[in-house]
């Protein structure tokens, strides 16, 4: 028996020939982006996805951002704690986080709270100073006052004395308590009548 080897036609699906190549445009290609890895990926060794949670917040320019927070808090508690908060505080989230864990790697003991501690030890020390500096400022224009006053009442001392007698009534001068002692016989003027009988 003789088989024949069928050809098939050029229209057929099952054709053994190379199907046609697209036709080629003359426009360029643009080459493929790659895209890096967010810090928070390329330290944890992982595929960064389109939709990473930490990719806005650790960029591939700050690893070291992404290291201290992860040392302290760790990246399964990080991508928890931003997935429950709303895109619009997680930027806060995450530079608080970051603040927190180097403040815990620098004082292991009291971390942020010691930080907080010492600021405040500051402001007061500042204050009492403040109020040292204000209670000097209100002895010195007290001190001033003084020295004005006592400066009038030498002015006074120093200014001329007006004549002490003074006319009154009938043209009789009343003099000082001193000019009675001057003229003892003050008494024996006959004007005057004794009042009693």
């Amino acid at each position: 028996m003789e088989y024949s080897a069928a050809t098939p036609s050029a229209g057929s699906p099952n054709s053994l020939s190379p199907s046609p190549s697209p036709p080629l445009t003359s426009s360029p290609m643009s080459p493929p982006v790659v895209i890096s890895p967010c810090a928070a990926c390329k330290i944890l060794r992982r595929r960064c996805a389109d939709k990473c949670v930490l990719a806005p917040y650790f960029p591939p320019t700050e690893p070291a951002k992404f290291t201290i927070a992860h040392r302290v808090f760790g990246a399964s508690n990080i991508i928890k704690f931003l997935q429950e908060l709303p895109e619009s505080q997680r930027a806060d989230a995450v530079s608080s986080m970051v603040y927190e864990a180097s403040a815990r790697i620098r004082d292991p003991v009291y971390g942020c709270a010691g930080a907080i501690c010492q600021l405040q030890k500051q402001v007061n020390d500042l204050q009492a100073q403040l109020a040292k500096a204000q209670a000097e400022v209100v002895n010195l224009q007290l001190q001033q006052a003084d020295l004005v006053g006592a400066l009038l009442c030498m002015e006074v001392a120093q200014s001329p004395q007006p004549n002490p007698k003074q006319p009154v009534g009938d043209g009789a001068f009343v003099g000082s308590p001193q000019s009675y002692h001057i003229n003892p016989n003050f008494m024996e003027d006959n004007s005057w009548e004794p009042l009693w009988t």
